[in-house]
């Protein structure tokens, strides 16, 4: 057994820092949902915990898509059976998980860092296994940093320790790696403490992709699923459902999460196993009662994102089973105040009969949980659990890399306001210029003094700063944090007021006041002057990615077609060349009849590329097919959207079936 640390070289995109502007707007979510069809006794939290935005974080959103060769810290966990990579400054993520035995990698491994439009904050990898706190969604630190230090069992075996401190939550989330010797499973010991006086709603998953086998089964103790069809929360049976047995992932045609209904006395595992019986596993301790299957799908959207999630000329093709505190993803669980939760999760390979794991399915269910207890039986995991405790208590002897030195504030402000510090037995590092204004205010009741056209660095959302604020010296800077924080509460006369105030202390309008103040604009439902507002604030600042891009798409809505494209021609090259920025210009070409430049910026430089593309976006579909039949409008014919051959680089529909 042994750990090492070591560098990791990897082709990688260029993050490119952060957005400059406040996350105001609503999170755009597959998982939120209005309404559900469930019995009484299924006792869902369905829409509980949901977020109106991710303020006070910033949004990742300005990577590229370049291929650059990037040294990241590797964190290595090896024994005689398994070697588990972990990349602790992209959110902790286990990068690879190989089986030495039989010489095969567990896990699907992006063979690059491609960050894409998935997460709560933009920026989210595709490949390894993902581990998600707090809200619903890939949580804000999936493409960050987080702390990593080293410690160790009774018995002197080396454990990885990560930990973050999650800000619109108030919680802390830690988690303790372990691969002893002679075990044929990867642990991790996690555990999350909401040290507040408040119950918060509580959301955790562990996201795991696994390489798509088309023969392959995904395995768990469960004969029902829940499911979201057309918005609508429901059920079906497992593992037959609408003619297809559904338990093969690659049967499913089109993209879709099925949330297995797993018994509160059954063993919590999922298990993805091809014909030969040989497969990847994941189990844990009973806390951990959820398990969901997530598919691209068959179709042409489908494959075009899995590869779009990858290195070019990578097909991307994988699997996602997944492991959480609820049921489905759709919730979160309400977490008492004072409390800690704990469970322990494995992972590792799985061989078993290969005619019963796909033969029937409740024989195939009966020999996974068998193979798996002859594995790790459930009642060594929970002793396991309590056993190390102390460890999970205990501080770090080594530290390897730094997260945010957000806990390291929020223990400041506790301090000055004599109360219980946040896990004392986890160092969150020296303050840096991200959370150092906060310690400024804390000490002179002023944040410090910003440029003209300078942005805030950062942002906070907390009753005891916002109460400070609202006592603090009246300055245009805390009148400015307090105008976002009142736009975060949806508080928006107390927003108005106070932005207003902000522009009075200063005899021109900063770009970021103007921004707030159209996103005020829009909240009243007053989209032109919303738009003009945000126009205005771009052309004090062109050279802003992010004013731009949101600019743009305000004027889209508001039909500010010409201001859109006189705005445009005044921007640098680099923010023209944004993709983002580029496809809202040539909606704008289009919808002003200027049909071939349109055309033009589509196709430029091989296909416009937008990177930040959200999942089930479909903006960039539907300007090839706007174009299409613009342009056989313009000769009196009429194209329909299944006539129209979409090119599979601008094709991100997710649901729409592969073309027989």
């Amino acid at each position: 057994m042994s750990m090492t640390i070591h560098p990791v070289i990897l082709p990688s995109a260029k993050f490119n820092g952060e957005s400059t502007l406040p996350s105001l707007y609503e999170m755009s979510n597959v998982q939120y949902l209005a309404e559900s069809r469930l019995d009484e006794d299924d006792e869902l939290f369905v829409g509980y915990g949901g977020l109106p935005s991710i303020f006070p974080y910033r949004m990742q959103d300005l990577y590229d898509r370049s291929d650059t060769p990037t040294t990241y810290i590797g964190v290595t966990l090896e024994n005689e059976h398994l070697k588990a990579l972990f990349l602790p400054e992209l959110g902790g993520r286990l990068w690879s998980l190989y089986d030495k035995v039989a010489g095969r990698e567990l896990l699907y491994t992006n063979p690059m860092v491609r960050p894409c439009n998935l997460a709560v904050r933009n920026a989210w990898l595709a490949g390894g296994i993902e581990f998600n706190c707090g809200m619903i969604g890939h949580h804000p630190f999936t493409c960050s940093p987080i702390h990593a230090v080293e410690t160790s069992l009774e018995d002197g075996t080396p454990v990885l320790r990560m930990y973050e401190y999650e800000r619109i939550r108030g919680v802390v989330y830690q988690m303790d790696f372990f691969l002893p010797e002679g075990s044929r499973v990867l642990y991790g010991r996690m555990r999350i403490v909401n040290p507040t006086r408040e119950t918060v709603p509580m959301y955790w998953w562990t996201n795991m992709a696994v390489r798509e086998n088309h023969e392959a089964r995904d395995v768990i103790d469960a004969t029902e699923t829940y499911n979201n069809k057309g918005g609508m929360v429901g059920k079906n049976p497992v593992p037959f459902h609408e003619g297809i047995d559904i338990t093969y992932p690659s049967n499913n045609p089109v993209a879709i999460d099925y949330f297995w209904k797993i018994p509160p006395s059954s063993r919590k595992y999922t298990a993805y196993i091809d014909r030969e019986g040989y497969g990847f596993i994941q189990s844990s301790t009973a806390r951990l009662q959820g398990r969901k299957l997530f598919v691209w799908g068959q179709g042409e959207g489908g494959k075009r994102w899995q590869e779009f999630l990858t290195q070019d000329g990578h097909d991307g093709r994988y699997v996602e089973i997944q492991a959480g505190l609820a049921h489905t993803q759709y919730e979160c669980i309400p977490m008492p105040p004072k409390t800690a939760w704990e469970w322990l999760e494995t992972f590792g390979a799985i061989t078993a009969d290969p005619q019963k794991v796909h033969g029937d399915w409740a024989d195939a269910r009966a020999e996974v949980g068998k193979t798996l207890e002859s594995i790790s039986p459930i009642d060594e995991l929970e002793a396991l659990l309590r056993s190390t405790k102390s460890m999970a208590l205990s501080p770090a002897s080594k530290r390897i890399c730094y997260g945010s030195a957000w806990g390291t504030l929020e223990n400041l402000r506790r301090e000055k306001a004599n109360q219980p510090l946040i896990c004392p037995h986890l160092d969150f590092g020296e303050l840096t210029e991200v959370e150092t204004p906060w310690a400024t205010l804390l000490g002179t009741a002023q944040l410090p003094v910003l440029g003209q056209t300078e942005a805030p660095v950062s942002w906070m959302l907390q009753k005891e700063w916002t109460q400070l604020l609202e006592s603090a010296k009246p300055t245009h800077e805390n009148y400015l944090h307090l105008s976002a924080i009142y736009l975060a509460e949806r508080r928006v006369r107390d927003a108005e007021e106070a932005i207003d105030a902000a522009l009075s202390y200063r005899t021109k309008p900063t770009p970021t006041a103007l921004f707030l103040k159209a996103q005020i604009y829009r909240l009243k439902g007053e989209i032109k002057p919303a738009a003009e507002t945000a126009l205005r604030a771009n052309a004090l600042c062109p050279s802003d990615v992010s004013l731009a891009r949101q600019s743009f798409a305000l004027a889209l809505n508001a039909e500010l077609y010409s201001e859109i494209i006189a705005a445009y021609e005044t921007l640098p090259y680099s923010v023209k060349a944004d993709g983002r920025v580029a496809m809202n210009y040539a909606f704008a070409l289009l919808r002003t009849g200027r049909i071939d430049e349109a055309e033009a910026v589509l196709f430029r430089d091989g296909g416009l590329s937008v990177t930040d593309i959200r999942e089930g976006e479909i903006s960039l579909t539907s300007l090839y097919i706007a174009i299409q039949k613009a342009r056989a409008a313009a000769h009196d014919e009429t194209l329909e959207d299944p006539d129209i051959d979409v090119p599979r680089q601008f094709d991100f529909r997710m649901f729409v079936p592969k073309k027989k």
